[in-house]
């Protein structure tokens, strides 16, 4: 595993709820082999994998949500750095 890689994408899906079983099935049915006879093991990078050929528009807007919250997340932080530097000097 790559050391900048969540480890969370190597994590199997639990079925909790309605919403959870029904993509892990598709997903499951997507990945499956002959061998796997019904019975599969899904994971976040799988399901990740399905929406972004499949679905990308979706994976579009929360990869931008992140990204200009990330965003505004550091400019704050540089802003509270320039702020603190101004009281101690």
């Amino acid at each position: 595993m790559n050391t900048n890689e969540n480890p969370m994408l190597h994590v199997a899906v639990r079925k909790d709820n309605p919403l959870k079983q029904m993509i892990v099935d598709y997903v499951g049915k997507r990945f499956a082999t002959k061998e796997d006879e019904g019975e599969y093991f899904v994971t976040v990078q799988m399901v990740a994998e399905t929406l972004a050929s499949e679905f990308p528009e979706f994976l579009m807007v929360m990869a931008e949500e992140n990204w200009i919250r990330g965003y505004k997340q550091g400019l704050d932080d540089a802003q509270l750095r320039g702020t603190e530097t101004e009281t101690t000097d």
